[in-house]
Protein backbone atom coordinates (compact mmCIF):
# COMPACT_ATOMS: atom_id res chain seq x y z
CA UNK A 1 0.00 0.00 0.00
CA UNK A 2 1.60 3.29 -1.17
CA UNK A 3 -0.60 5.61 0.89
CA UNK A 4 1.12 5.91 4.29
CA UNK A 5 -2.22 6.80 5.90
CA UNK A 6 -3.61 3.42 4.86
CA UNK A 7 -0.63 1.33 5.96
CA UNK A 8 -1.10 -1.18 8.76
CA UNK A 9 1.37 -2.13 11.47
CA UNK A 10 1.44 -5.75 10.34
CA UNK A 11 0.78 -5.30 6.62
CA UNK A 12 -2.22 -6.70 4.77
CA UNK A 13 -1.29 -10.37 5.14
CA UNK A 14 -3.41 -10.70 8.28
CA UNK A 15 -7.12 -10.56 7.50
CA UNK A 16 -10.31 -10.97 9.51
CA UNK A 17 -13.50 -12.79 8.43
CA UNK A 18 -15.37 -9.50 8.06
CA UNK A 19 -12.80 -7.89 5.74
CA UNK A 20 -15.21 -7.52 2.83
CA UNK A 21 -14.70 -3.87 1.83
CA UNK A 22 -12.11 -2.70 -0.68
CA UNK A 23 -11.54 0.67 1.03
CA UNK A 24 -8.96 0.10 3.81
CA UNK A 25 -10.71 2.58 6.10
CA UNK A 26 -14.04 0.79 5.64
CA UNK A 27 -12.21 -2.43 6.52
CA UNK A 28 -11.13 -0.75 9.76
CA UNK A 29 -14.70 0.25 10.51
CA UNK A 30 -15.89 -3.33 9.90
CA UNK A 31 -13.15 -4.76 12.14
CA UNK A 32 -14.19 -2.48 14.96
CA UNK A 33 -17.87 -3.34 14.50
CA UNK A 34 -16.99 -7.06 14.63
CA UNK A 35 -14.96 -6.72 17.83
CA UNK A 36 -16.42 -8.14 21.05
CA UNK A 37 -15.02 -5.07 22.77
CA UNK A 38 -17.58 -2.95 20.90
CA UNK A 39 -20.42 -5.36 21.69
CA UNK A 40 -19.67 -5.20 25.43
CA UNK A 41 -20.31 -1.45 25.42
CA UNK A 42 -24.05 -2.20 25.26
CA UNK A 43 -23.81 -3.03 28.98
CA UNK A 44 -21.38 -0.33 30.07
CA UNK A 45 -22.55 2.88 31.75
CA UNK A 46 -22.64 6.11 29.80
CA UNK A 47 -23.98 8.37 32.58
CA UNK A 48 -26.72 6.30 34.21
CA UNK A 49 -26.24 2.56 34.54
CA UNK A 50 -28.16 0.79 31.73
CA UNK A 51 -28.99 -2.07 34.09
CA UNK A 52 -31.33 0.09 36.10
CA UNK A 53 -33.12 1.98 33.35
CA UNK A 54 -33.63 -0.45 30.48
CA UNK A 55 -34.02 1.04 27.02
CA UNK A 56 -34.60 4.56 28.31
CA UNK A 57 -30.93 5.55 28.54
CA UNK A 58 -27.88 5.57 26.35
CA UNK A 59 -25.13 3.08 27.02
CA UNK A 60 -21.57 3.32 25.74
CA UNK A 61 -22.52 1.51 22.53
CA UNK A 62 -25.42 3.78 21.58
CA UNK A 63 -23.28 6.77 22.55
CA UNK A 64 -20.50 5.54 20.24
CA UNK A 65 -22.96 5.04 17.39
CA UNK A 66 -24.20 8.61 17.76
CA UNK A 67 -20.66 9.99 17.92
CA UNK A 68 -19.96 8.13 14.67
CA UNK A 69 -23.11 9.60 13.09
CA UNK A 70 -22.31 13.16 14.15
CA UNK A 71 -18.62 12.79 13.30
CA UNK A 72 -19.33 11.59 9.79
CA UNK A 73 -21.67 14.54 9.21
CA UNK A 74 -19.00 17.00 10.36
CA UNK A 75 -16.31 15.33 8.23
CA UNK A 76 -18.51 15.42 5.13
CA UNK A 77 -19.21 19.09 5.71
CA UNK A 78 -15.59 20.11 6.32
CA UNK A 79 -14.19 18.13 3.40
CA UNK A 80 -16.66 19.87 1.09
CA UNK A 81 -16.10 23.33 2.59
CA UNK A 82 -12.29 23.33 2.84
CA UNK A 83 -10.83 20.42 0.81
CA UNK A 84 -7.42 22.03 0.26
CA UNK A 85 -6.88 22.89 3.92
CA UNK A 86 -8.08 19.44 5.00
CA UNK A 87 -5.55 17.83 2.66
CA UNK A 88 -2.77 20.17 3.80
CA UNK A 89 -3.36 19.15 7.42
CA UNK A 90 -3.28 15.43 6.67
CA UNK A 91 -6.78 14.52 5.48
CA UNK A 92 -10.39 14.44 6.61
CA UNK A 93 -11.90 11.14 5.48
CA UNK A 94 -15.44 10.41 6.78
CA UNK A 95 -14.68 6.67 6.91
CA UNK A 96 -11.65 7.32 9.14
CA UNK A 97 -13.72 9.55 11.44
CA UNK A 98 -16.53 7.00 11.67
CA UNK A 99 -14.13 4.17 12.49
CA UNK A 100 -12.35 6.23 15.15
CA UNK A 101 -15.67 7.30 16.70
CA UNK A 102 -16.80 3.69 16.98
CA UNK A 103 -13.48 2.77 18.63
CA UNK A 104 -12.95 5.75 20.92
CA UNK A 105 -14.66 4.20 23.97
CA UNK A 106 -13.61 0.55 23.52
CA UNK A 107 -11.43 0.78 26.61
CA UNK A 108 -14.04 2.34 28.84
CA UNK A 109 -14.33 0.24 32.03
CA UNK A 110 -17.49 -0.70 33.93
CA UNK A 111 -19.49 2.10 35.59
CA UNK A 112 -18.52 5.04 33.40
CA UNK A 113 -15.95 7.65 34.40
CA UNK A 114 -16.22 6.51 38.02
CA UNK A 115 -14.66 3.19 36.98
CA UNK A 116 -11.91 5.05 35.17
CA UNK A 117 -10.94 7.02 38.27
CA UNK A 118 -11.04 3.97 40.55
CA UNK A 119 -8.91 1.81 38.24
CA UNK A 120 -6.36 4.60 37.82
CA UNK A 121 -6.00 4.99 41.57
CA UNK A 122 -5.63 1.24 42.07
CA UNK A 123 -3.24 0.85 39.15
CA UNK A 124 -0.86 3.55 40.40
CA UNK A 125 -1.09 3.33 44.17
CA UNK A 126 -1.94 -0.32 44.78
CA UNK A 127 -0.33 -2.09 41.83
CA UNK A 128 2.64 0.21 41.19
CA UNK A 129 1.92 0.82 37.49
CA UNK A 130 3.55 4.14 36.48
CA UNK A 131 1.07 4.65 33.62
CA UNK A 132 -1.96 3.96 35.81
CA UNK A 133 -5.18 3.61 33.88
CA UNK A 134 -6.86 5.92 31.37
CA UNK A 135 -9.89 5.03 29.25
CA UNK A 136 -8.53 6.63 26.08
CA UNK A 137 -5.19 4.87 26.46
CA UNK A 138 -7.02 1.61 27.13
CA UNK A 139 -8.96 2.02 23.87
CA UNK A 140 -5.69 2.46 22.00
CA UNK A 141 -4.23 -0.56 23.78
CA UNK A 142 -7.19 -2.68 22.70
CA UNK A 143 -6.90 -1.84 19.01
CA UNK A 144 -3.13 -2.38 19.04
CA UNK A 145 -2.47 -5.07 21.65
CA UNK A 146 -5.13 -6.82 23.69
CA UNK A 147 -7.60 -7.68 20.93
CA UNK A 148 -6.56 -11.12 19.64
CA UNK A 149 -6.85 -12.23 16.01
CA UNK A 150 -5.44 -15.45 14.61
CA UNK A 151 -2.42 -16.77 16.46
CA UNK A 152 -0.95 -13.40 17.38
CA UNK A 153 -1.88 -10.66 19.81
CA UNK A 154 -1.81 -7.81 17.32
CA UNK A 155 -4.88 -5.78 18.07
CA UNK A 156 -7.19 -5.02 15.17
CA UNK A 157 -4.26 -4.06 12.91
CA UNK A 158 -5.91 -0.81 11.91
CA UNK A 159 -4.49 1.70 9.44
CA UNK A 160 -2.27 4.56 10.53
CA UNK A 161 -5.00 7.13 9.84
CA UNK A 162 -7.62 5.44 12.02
CA UNK A 163 -5.21 4.75 14.87
CA UNK A 164 -4.11 8.40 14.78
CA UNK A 165 -7.75 9.52 14.76
CA UNK A 166 -8.43 7.52 17.94
CA UNK A 167 -5.72 9.53 19.71
CA UNK A 168 -7.81 12.30 21.23
CA UNK A 169 -4.79 13.04 23.48
CA UNK A 170 -1.75 12.17 21.33
CA UNK A 171 0.73 11.83 24.18
CA UNK A 172 1.60 9.37 26.95
CA UNK A 173 1.29 10.17 30.64
CA UNK A 174 4.84 11.43 31.13
CA UNK A 175 7.38 11.04 28.33
CA UNK A 176 6.06 11.23 24.75
CA UNK A 177 6.43 13.43 22.80
CA UNK A 178 9.54 15.18 24.06
CA UNK A 179 9.20 17.91 25.29
CA UNK A 180 6.01 16.69 26.90
CA UNK A 181 2.94 18.91 26.31
CA UNK A 182 2.13 19.20 30.02
CA UNK A 183 5.06 21.63 30.26
CA UNK A 184 3.56 23.99 27.65
CA UNK A 185 2.07 27.29 28.80
CA UNK A 186 -0.82 26.88 28.53
CA UNK A 187 -0.86 23.09 28.12
CA UNK A 188 -3.24 21.48 25.62
CA UNK A 189 -6.64 20.48 26.98
CA UNK A 190 -6.19 17.41 29.20
CA UNK A 191 -2.37 17.56 29.25
CA UNK A 192 -1.95 19.34 32.58
CA UNK A 193 -1.16 17.34 35.70
CA UNK A 194 -4.03 16.93 38.18
CA UNK A 195 -4.02 19.66 40.86
CA UNK A 196 -3.68 17.13 43.68
CA UNK A 197 -0.76 15.30 42.01
CA UNK A 198 1.54 17.78 40.23
CA UNK A 199 4.16 15.06 39.64
CA UNK A 200 1.65 12.51 38.34
CA UNK A 201 1.97 13.30 34.64
CA UNK A 202 -0.92 14.35 32.41
CA UNK A 203 -4.46 13.96 33.70
CA UNK A 204 -5.60 12.69 30.27
CA UNK A 205 -3.49 10.84 27.73
CA UNK A 206 -4.05 8.69 24.68
CA UNK A 207 -1.61 5.80 25.01
CA UNK A 208 0.44 3.90 27.56
CA UNK A 209 4.23 3.83 27.28
CA UNK A 210 4.00 0.22 26.04
CA UNK A 211 2.28 1.49 22.87
CA UNK A 212 4.71 4.32 22.02
CA UNK A 213 6.01 2.53 18.90
CA UNK A 214 2.44 2.12 17.63
CA UNK A 215 1.75 5.81 18.27
CA UNK A 216 4.86 6.88 16.37
CA UNK A 217 3.91 4.70 13.38
CA UNK A 218 0.33 5.99 13.36
CA UNK A 219 1.42 9.62 13.54
CA UNK A 220 4.27 9.36 11.00
CA UNK A 221 2.13 10.32 7.96
CA UNK A 222 1.14 13.54 9.74
CA UNK A 223 4.68 14.69 10.55
CA UNK A 224 5.15 18.31 9.47
CA UNK A 225 1.39 18.74 8.96
CA UNK A 226 0.20 18.93 12.57
CA UNK A 227 2.25 19.43 15.73
CA UNK A 228 3.36 16.29 17.60
CA UNK A 229 1.05 17.17 20.51
CA UNK A 230 -1.88 18.23 18.33
CA UNK A 231 -4.78 16.03 17.23
CA UNK A 232 -5.07 15.10 13.58
CA UNK A 233 -8.02 16.72 11.82
CA UNK A 234 -9.90 13.42 11.95
CA UNK A 235 -9.22 13.05 15.69
CA UNK A 236 -10.43 16.61 16.19
CA UNK A 237 -13.66 15.85 14.31
CA UNK A 238 -14.20 12.77 16.49
CA UNK A 239 -13.51 14.79 19.65
CA UNK A 240 -15.95 17.52 18.59
CA UNK A 241 -18.61 14.93 17.78
CA UNK A 242 -18.07 13.32 21.20
CA UNK A 243 -18.67 16.69 22.88
CA UNK A 244 -21.87 17.25 20.90
CA UNK A 245 -23.21 13.78 21.66
CA UNK A 246 -22.50 14.18 25.36
CA UNK A 247 -24.00 17.66 25.55
CA UNK A 248 -27.25 16.74 23.80
CA UNK A 249 -27.98 13.04 23.84
CA UNK A 250 -27.22 12.48 27.51
CA UNK A 251 -29.77 15.19 28.36
CA UNK A 252 -32.37 12.98 26.67
CA UNK A 253 -31.68 10.27 29.24
CA UNK A 254 -32.09 12.39 32.36
CA UNK A 255 -35.23 14.01 30.95
CA UNK A 256 -36.82 10.64 30.15
CA UNK A 257 -36.09 9.39 33.65
CA UNK A 258 -37.40 12.54 35.31
CA UNK A 259 -34.01 13.24 36.90
CA UNK A 260 -33.56 16.69 35.39
CA UNK A 261 -35.93 19.00 37.29
CA UNK A 262 -37.14 22.09 35.48
CA UNK A 263 -37.42 24.26 38.58
CA UNK A 264 -33.84 23.80 39.71
CA UNK A 265 -32.39 24.47 36.25
CA UNK A 266 -34.65 27.49 35.73
CA UNK A 267 -33.71 29.01 39.08
CA UNK A 268 -29.99 28.66 38.38
CA UNK A 269 -30.11 30.15 34.89
CA UNK A 270 -32.62 32.92 35.58
CA UNK A 271 -30.89 34.07 38.78
CA UNK A 272 -27.63 34.43 36.90
CA UNK A 273 -29.42 36.30 34.10
CA UNK A 274 -30.66 38.78 36.70
CA UNK A 275 -27.37 39.40 38.51
CA UNK A 276 -24.68 38.38 36.01
CA UNK A 277 -21.07 38.75 37.25
CA UNK A 278 -22.38 40.12 40.57
CA UNK A 279 -24.08 36.82 41.39
CA UNK A 280 -23.30 35.47 44.87
CA UNK A 281 -21.23 32.33 44.28
CA UNK A 282 -22.81 30.63 47.29
CA UNK A 283 -26.39 31.02 46.10
CA UNK A 284 -28.51 30.14 43.09
CA UNK A 285 -26.76 31.27 39.92
CA UNK A 286 -23.36 31.04 41.61
CA UNK A 287 -22.39 27.77 39.93
CA UNK A 288 -22.91 29.15 36.45
CA UNK A 289 -21.07 32.34 37.34
CA UNK A 290 -18.18 30.14 38.49
CA UNK A 291 -18.29 28.47 35.09
CA UNK A 292 -18.11 31.85 33.33
CA UNK A 293 -15.04 32.81 35.32
CA UNK A 294 -13.42 29.43 34.73
CA UNK A 295 -13.88 29.75 30.97
CA UNK A 296 -12.12 33.11 31.04
CA UNK A 297 -9.22 31.62 33.04
CA UNK A 298 -8.75 28.51 30.92
CA UNK A 299 -10.14 29.40 27.52
CA UNK A 300 -9.54 33.09 27.06
CA UNK A 301 -8.91 32.42 23.38
CA UNK A 302 -12.66 32.03 22.82
CA UNK A 303 -14.49 32.97 26.06
CA UNK A 304 -16.82 35.92 25.51
CA UNK A 305 -19.40 37.37 27.92
CA UNK A 306 -21.94 38.24 25.23
CA UNK A 307 -21.72 34.74 23.74
CA UNK A 308 -22.00 33.25 27.22
CA UNK A 309 -25.12 35.29 28.02
CA UNK A 310 -26.63 34.37 24.64
CA UNK A 311 -25.99 30.69 25.31
CA UNK A 312 -27.64 30.89 28.73
CA UNK A 313 -30.70 32.52 27.19
CA UNK A 314 -30.97 29.97 24.38
CA UNK A 315 -30.65 27.01 26.74
CA UNK A 316 -33.21 28.57 29.09
CA UNK A 317 -35.65 29.09 26.23
CA UNK A 318 -35.24 25.74 24.48
CA UNK A 319 -34.41 23.40 27.35
CA UNK A 320 -36.10 24.91 30.42
CA UNK A 321 -39.13 26.53 28.77
CA UNK A 322 -39.18 23.97 25.98
CA UNK A 323 -38.21 20.35 26.57
CA UNK A 324 -38.48 20.35 30.38
CA UNK A 325 -41.77 22.27 30.48
CA UNK A 326 -43.72 19.02 30.20
CA UNK A 327 -42.61 15.86 32.06
CA UNK A 328 -41.74 12.90 29.88
CA UNK A 329 -44.65 10.42 30.04
CA UNK A 330 -43.61 7.88 27.43
CA UNK A 331 -46.19 9.01 24.90
CA UNK A 332 -45.50 9.36 21.20
CA UNK A 333 -45.85 13.11 21.59
CA UNK A 334 -43.23 13.14 24.35
CA UNK A 335 -40.84 11.08 22.22
CA UNK A 336 -41.40 13.46 19.32
CA UNK A 337 -40.48 16.44 21.52
CA UNK A 338 -37.25 14.75 22.59
CA UNK A 339 -36.40 13.83 19.00
CA UNK A 340 -37.05 17.36 17.75
CA UNK A 341 -34.94 18.90 20.53
CA UNK A 342 -31.99 16.61 19.77
CA UNK A 343 -32.25 16.95 15.99
CA UNK A 344 -32.44 20.74 16.05
CA UNK A 345 -29.53 21.12 18.46
CA UNK A 346 -27.36 18.54 16.70
CA UNK A 347 -27.91 20.20 13.33
CA UNK A 348 -27.15 23.63 14.78
CA UNK A 349 -23.87 22.49 16.29
CA UNK A 350 -22.73 20.38 13.33
CA UNK A 351 -23.35 23.24 10.91
CA UNK A 352 -21.21 25.56 13.03
CA UNK A 353 -18.08 23.37 12.87
CA UNK A 354 -15.10 25.04 11.23
CA UNK A 355 -11.65 23.92 10.09
CA UNK A 356 -8.92 26.16 11.52
CA UNK A 357 -5.37 26.16 10.18
CA UNK A 358 -3.74 27.73 13.27
CA UNK A 359 -5.92 26.86 16.29
CA UNK A 360 -5.33 27.91 19.88
CA UNK A 361 -3.31 25.47 21.99
CA UNK A 362 -6.43 24.38 23.90
CA UNK A 363 -8.36 23.77 20.69
CA UNK A 364 -8.11 21.34 17.81
CA UNK A 365 -8.08 22.11 14.11
CA UNK A 366 -11.85 21.57 14.19
CA UNK A 367 -13.86 23.83 16.44
CA UNK A 368 -17.38 25.10 16.85
CA UNK A 369 -18.22 28.73 16.14
CA UNK A 370 -17.97 30.99 19.19
CA UNK A 371 -21.71 31.06 19.93
CA UNK A 372 -22.12 27.30 19.61
CA UNK A 373 -18.98 26.59 21.65
CA UNK A 374 -20.55 28.49 24.55
CA UNK A 375 -23.86 26.69 24.07
CA UNK A 376 -22.12 23.34 24.48
CA UNK A 377 -20.50 24.60 27.69
CA UNK A 378 -23.90 25.53 29.12
CA UNK A 379 -25.52 22.23 28.11
CA UNK A 380 -22.66 20.30 29.71
CA UNK A 381 -22.96 22.50 32.80
CA UNK A 382 -26.62 21.52 33.20
CA UNK A 383 -25.68 17.86 33.04
CA UNK A 384 -22.77 18.20 35.46
CA UNK A 385 -24.55 20.43 37.98
CA UNK A 386 -27.99 18.85 38.12
CA UNK A 387 -27.21 15.19 37.44
CA UNK A 388 -23.60 14.26 38.22
CA UNK A 389 -23.58 16.19 41.52
CA UNK A 390 -26.73 14.53 42.88
CA UNK A 391 -26.23 12.74 46.24
CA UNK A 392 -28.25 9.71 45.12
CA UNK A 393 -25.91 9.22 42.16
CA UNK A 394 -22.91 9.67 44.47
CA UNK A 395 -24.30 6.98 46.78
CA UNK A 396 -24.65 4.57 43.86
CA UNK A 397 -21.18 5.36 42.54
CA UNK A 398 -19.47 4.94 45.90
CA UNK A 399 -20.83 1.42 46.00
CA UNK A 400 -19.60 0.78 42.47
CA UNK A 401 -16.15 2.09 43.39
CA UNK A 402 -15.93 -0.28 46.35
CA UNK A 403 -17.04 -3.12 44.11
CA UNK A 404 -14.25 -2.48 41.61
CA UNK A 405 -11.66 -2.18 44.38
CA UNK A 406 -12.78 -5.48 45.89
CA UNK A 407 -12.78 -7.15 42.48
CA UNK A 408 -9.20 -6.07 41.71
CA UNK A 409 -8.04 -7.34 45.10
CA UNK A 410 -9.85 -10.67 44.67
CA UNK A 411 -8.42 -11.25 41.19
CA UNK A 412 -4.92 -10.33 42.31
CA UNK A 413 -5.17 -12.79 45.20
CA UNK A 414 -6.34 -15.50 42.78
CA UNK A 415 -3.54 -14.72 40.36
CA UNK A 416 -0.83 -14.91 43.03
CA UNK A 417 -2.14 -18.09 44.70
CA UNK A 418 0.40 -20.84 43.82
CA UNK A 419 -2.24 -23.54 44.29
CA UNK A 420 -4.51 -21.97 41.66
CA UNK A 421 -2.05 -21.57 38.79
CA UNK A 422 -3.74 -24.22 36.63
CA UNK A 423 -7.24 -22.95 37.27
CA UNK A 424 -6.81 -19.30 36.35
CA UNK A 425 -9.17 -17.87 33.72
CA UNK A 426 -7.42 -18.43 30.36
CA UNK A 427 -7.88 -14.80 29.33
CA UNK A 428 -6.28 -13.57 32.55
CA UNK A 429 -3.34 -15.90 31.97
CA UNK A 430 -3.00 -14.61 28.38
CA UNK A 431 -3.02 -11.01 29.60
CA UNK A 432 -0.22 -11.75 32.08
CA UNK A 433 1.90 -13.23 29.28
CA UNK A 434 1.22 -10.21 27.08
CA UNK A 435 2.14 -7.76 29.83
CA UNK A 436 5.35 -9.67 30.63
CA UNK A 437 6.37 -9.64 26.96
CA UNK A 438 5.87 -5.85 26.81
CA UNK A 439 8.20 -5.12 29.72
CA UNK A 440 11.96 -5.22 29.06
CA UNK A 441 13.93 -7.92 30.86
CA UNK A 442 15.41 -6.54 34.05
CA UNK A 443 12.53 -4.16 34.73
CA UNK A 444 12.25 -3.83 38.54
CA UNK A 445 9.22 -5.76 39.76
CA UNK A 446 8.54 -7.03 36.24
CA UNK A 447 6.36 -9.97 37.29
CA UNK A 448 4.35 -7.87 39.77
CA UNK A 449 3.82 -5.13 37.19
CA UNK A 450 2.74 -7.65 34.56
CA UNK A 451 0.23 -9.20 36.94
CA UNK A 452 -1.09 -5.78 37.91
CA UNK A 453 -1.53 -4.68 34.30
CA UNK A 454 -3.23 -7.98 33.46
CA UNK A 455 -5.74 -7.56 36.29
CA UNK A 456 -6.49 -3.99 35.18
CA UNK A 457 -6.89 -5.10 31.54
CA UNK A 458 -9.16 -7.93 32.65
CA UNK A 459 -11.44 -5.77 34.81
CA UNK A 460 -11.55 -2.97 32.24
CA UNK A 461 -12.87 -5.48 29.70
CA UNK A 462 -15.93 -6.41 31.76
CA UNK A 463 -19.45 -5.08 31.43
CA UNK A 464 -21.21 -3.56 34.42
CA UNK A 465 -23.18 -6.75 35.04
CA UNK A 466 -20.13 -8.99 34.57
CA UNK A 467 -18.22 -7.01 37.18
CA UNK A 468 -21.10 -7.37 39.64
CA UNK A 469 -21.56 -11.08 38.93
CA UNK A 470 -17.88 -11.93 39.06
CA UNK A 471 -17.44 -10.30 42.46
CA UNK A 472 -20.55 -12.10 43.71
CA UNK A 473 -18.95 -15.41 42.71
CA UNK A 474 -15.52 -14.55 44.12
CA UNK A 475 -17.15 -13.48 47.39
CA UNK A 476 -19.05 -16.75 47.72
CA UNK A 477 -22.42 -15.02 47.55
CA UNK A 478 -23.53 -16.51 44.23
CA UNK A 479 -25.25 -19.90 44.12
CA UNK A 480 -24.54 -20.32 40.42
CA UNK A 481 -21.29 -21.19 38.74
CA UNK A 482 -19.79 -18.25 36.90
CA UNK A 483 -20.23 -19.47 33.33
CA UNK A 484 -19.79 -16.39 31.21
CA UNK A 485 -17.37 -17.75 28.62
CA UNK A 486 -15.96 -14.39 27.44
CA UNK A 487 -14.84 -13.74 31.01
CA UNK A 488 -13.55 -17.17 32.04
Amino acid sequence: MDDPRAQRLFGDRLVAPGDLASNPFRVDRDRIVSSPFLARLAEVTQVISPGGAGLLVHNRLTHSLKVAQVGRAIADRLRAAAPDLAEKLGGCDPDVVEAAALAHDLGHPPFGHLGERVLDRLARHRLGLPDGFEGNAQSYRIVTSTEIRGQATIGLNLTNAVRAAILKYPWTRRTHPDPHPRFMDPPPRGAAAPPDDPDGGSLKFGAYSTEIADVRAARAPFSGRVADWQQTVEASVMDTADDIAYAIHDLEDVHRLGVLQQGLVATELMTWQRWGPETDLNRAGGAIESLRRQLHRKDGWIADDDAFAGAVELVRAELVDGLLARPFDGSLEAEARVAAFSANWTRRLVESAELIEQPAVRSGHVQLARAQWHEVQILKFVQNRFVLERPDLALHQRGQGRLLSSLVEALLAWLTDPDEEQRLPPRLRDLVELAEAELPAGTPGRIAQARGRAVIDFVAGLTDSQAVGLLEALSGRSRQLWTDAPVL
